[in-house]
């Protein structure tokens, strides 16, 4: 399976519950930590709905 890099580069404070949920269910917990997760389309909308907080690694 292909995997996609994402670093959170901003800090959660003042997201919203459900965003800081999304970081969450994302394994994402500190600010500069990177995660590795599969590549489909459902991770994907997660990713999206944090995009201004993470960024996708080439």
């Amino acid at each position: 399976m292909a995997t996609i890099k994402i670093k959170q580069i901003r800090s959660r404070i003042h997201a919203p519950r459900t965003q800081k949920a999304t970081l969450d269910t994302l394994g994402l917990r500190k600010l500069n930590q990177i995660v590795e997760v599969e590549d489909n389309a459902s991770n994907r909308g997660l990713v999206q709905t944090v995009h201004h907080l993470v960024q996708v690694i080439d």
